[in-house]
């Protein structure tokens, strides 16, 4: 018999990475808030590897911190050891990436639900799921308890439906060898959700003492570390390493000789898997002439022997894969204590979504993480907090948390699920921005920063310290195109060192670091009269230097395109009865019903001409001129 559990403003399923940012940003909002996680030792889980960032996702991870979002704090807690990658390249692609402590992230996020106001942590799994005629909805768990809420968060991760592939072995499960979530489902589909199935996989997981590293290529992190989190003021230390090999021809005759052993070419597995991110077996057919493949061996953590294989994942049998991973140099005797596995899942349409992730035909009902068919804890947090924050908002009767592509990676990877969907798991990359030497992870806090104090997630210490060091950068910027060197022997000595023509005349300390091959460092022995200010913005400063025509280029393509975003479309129009749009376009916007002549032209398979049609239709409509409702 069923028993009424408790009425809530916001209810969240799962309590995964999108889970997690959902209810925190619910609950510190000020909405009473309930989670419901599978398993407690769930929580802040990270099943498929043990690091947070990387490209584009470490983007994600800052932009989530200065919105106020969680993420970004507790992985410089858990944090083993920290790279910025892309170094060699320019900053709108540098991106942090951190090895954590999986356990000690896990147990951080659980206690940081544990002691939020107005946040309820539950072990339960929810069953059923319906709106009632009121608009309230209500929640049922397996023990028969029954939770009722104004709005909810649907953040299942890879749990909803899963099912584990090993070779020929499969079985209904989540990842970790967790219960998976098996009637939630169908009701959803009751709802009228389109679900499909998607796949993911993640490497074994082997003992340290069976690893041979002597003629392994050490992997140290970088120093000074870089913190993910602008709250994060105590100076972060590497405290592990990693190791690199690579895979032989040996490997890939192994693995060729049981392919048809492979879940993933037996046809077992009916789910789309990521193509960013292929399982070695994958990797091998695909790209057959290619030599090697390199892995990384990463620890899981502090206090445990595990060791993760970073881009070996597979769904083989148990037996082949002791075969292939012993053919890999370091590897010739290794123990596994957790086999690779591929994992099936259900997740959603995301063109069903509007940009607050709220479901178009189900208000109040809001989709987060891989349930929306993303990959990735960054995307999957990213998303959550989204959700969280705009499911608070709505029942405050406050305007939605929009963002937009132009503001930051958030936005893209909203935007891209909303307007162009996706047919196998999506992954952030740096080049799905077209504004990305504006969107650098370096000044996440300027684009982000001022959204998140206006929703109520920024306090005042933090705001404070913002808004110190927009007024240090500031300051600085004005000194260096004020500044003036003269031409000196120390001076052009270092210009010439450095690759650069010497000066005959005065020169202006912000012209020399428009130059490419200075940098503050560079000049600090002819700069006496530089202030002492934190490394952050002498990097801001510079960046802004250097790159100023290619920044107002892209500014200039924002302010077109926040000029489209702007023409609203009507929410309900038939788009059939619009006299020349192409049948294609016709039935793309009748299914997207984008907000906006911008998300208009994003959508695949609306072309530019349709985007005149739509233009046109819009003037006439403001000027009372068309039929048309």
């Amino acid at each position: 018999m069923e028993y009424n559990a408790g009425f809530y403003d916001v209810a969240v399923i799962g309590a995964g990475h999108a889970g997690i940012e959902a209810a925190l940003a619910s609950a510190r909002l000020g909405c009473s808030t309930v989670i419901f996680t599978i398993n407690m030792d769930a929580v802040g889980n990270c099943p498929c590897n043990p690091s947070i960032g990387g490209t584009a996702k470490g983007h994600l991870v800052r932009e989530i911190d200065a919105l106020g979002g969680e993420m970004g704090r507790t992985a410089d807690a858990a944090m083993l050891q920290s790279r910025m990658l892309n170094k060699g390249k320019g900053p709108a692609v540098h991106s942090l990436r951190a090895q954590i402590d999986r356990r000690e992230y896990s147990k951080l996020m659980k206690h940081k639900l544990e002691l939020q106001e107005r946040l309820q942590l539950k072990q339960a799994e929810i069953v059923a799921l319906d709106r009632r005629p009121d608009g309230v909805w209500s929640l049922v768990t397996r023990m028969k308890a029954r939770y009722t809420a104004k709005a909810v968060v649907i953040a299942t991760g890879t749990f909803l439906g899963g099912r584990i592939f090993v070779g020929d072995v499969s079985f209904e499960s989540g990842p970790d060898g967790m219960f998976p979530a098996a009637f939630l489902g169908e009701s959803l589909k009751k709802l009228g959700l389109s679900l499909r199935r998607f796949k993911t996989g993640t490497p074994a997981r082997v003992l340290r003492g069976s690893i041979d590293f002597t003629d392994l290529e050490l992997q140290e992190g970088d120093e000074p570390v870089v913190p993910f989190s602008y709250d994060t003021c105590t100076p972060l230390r590497n405290k592990a390493v990693c190791h690199m090999s690579w895979t032989n021809d040996k490997t890939k005759e192994v693995i060729l000789k049981n392919i048809h052993r492979s879940a993933m070419y037996s046809g077992k597995i009916e789910g789309v898997g990521p193509r960013y991110c292929p399982s070695l077996e994958d990797k091998i057919v695909r790209f057959p002439d290619k030599k090697r493949h390199q892995l990384f061996i990463e620890p899981c953590g502090l206090d445990t022997e595990e060791m993760y294989l970073q881009g070996m994942s597979s769904s083989l049998p148990e037996e082949v894969q002791v075969q292939f991973y012993r053919t890999i140099k370091g590897l010739e005797h290794v123990e596994i204590m957790r086999p690779a596995y591929a994992i099936e899942y259900d997740c959603v349409d995301p063109l069903q979504l509007s940009a607050s992730m709220e479901f178009l035909d189900l208000p109040g009902l809001y989709g987060a993480g891989q349930f929306n068919g993303s990959s990735g804890y960054e995307e999957a947090a990213a998303q959550g907090f989204v959700a969280g924050v705009n499911a608070a908002l709505k029942i405050q009767g406050r305007k939605p948390m929009i963002l937009d592509r132009s503001s930051s990676y958030i936005g893209t990877l909203v935007d891209d699920l909303i307007t162009k969907g996706v047919t196998d798991p999506y992954r952030m990359m740096t080049s799905r921005s077209e504004y990305r030497l504006v969107l650098r992870q370096d000044n996440a806090d300027e684009r982000l920063t001022p959204i998140g104090r206006e929703i109520g997630l920024i306090d005042d210490e933090r705001w404070k310290r913002f808004l110190s060091k927009q007024q240090q950068k500031r300051a600085e910027l004005e000194r260096a195109e004020n500044t003036v060197f003269s031409p000196t022997p120390e001076l052009n000595g270092i210009l010439v060192s450095r690759g650069t023509s010497p000066v005959q005349t005065g020169v202006r300390l912000a012209d020399l670091l428009r130059r490419p091959e200075l940098d503050y460092e560079a000049l600090a022995p002819v700069d006496a009269g530089r202030p002492n200010l934190p490394a952050p913005v002498f990097e801001a400063v510079e960046i802004e230097l250097k790159y100023e025509g290619y920044i107002r280029r892209q500014q200039a393509d924002i302010a077109e395109m926040r000029r489209l975003e702007e023409r609203t479309l009507p929410q309900g129009m038939d788009y059939a009865n619009i006299t020349g749009l192409r049948m294609e376009a016709r039935e793309k916007l009748q299914k997207v019903r984008p907000a906006n002549i911008g998300q208009a032209s994003r959508i695949s398979g609306v072309s530019p001409a349709d985007i005149s049609v739509l233009l046109i239709w819009l003037a006439k409509m403001e000027e009372g001129r068309t039929g048309v409702q």
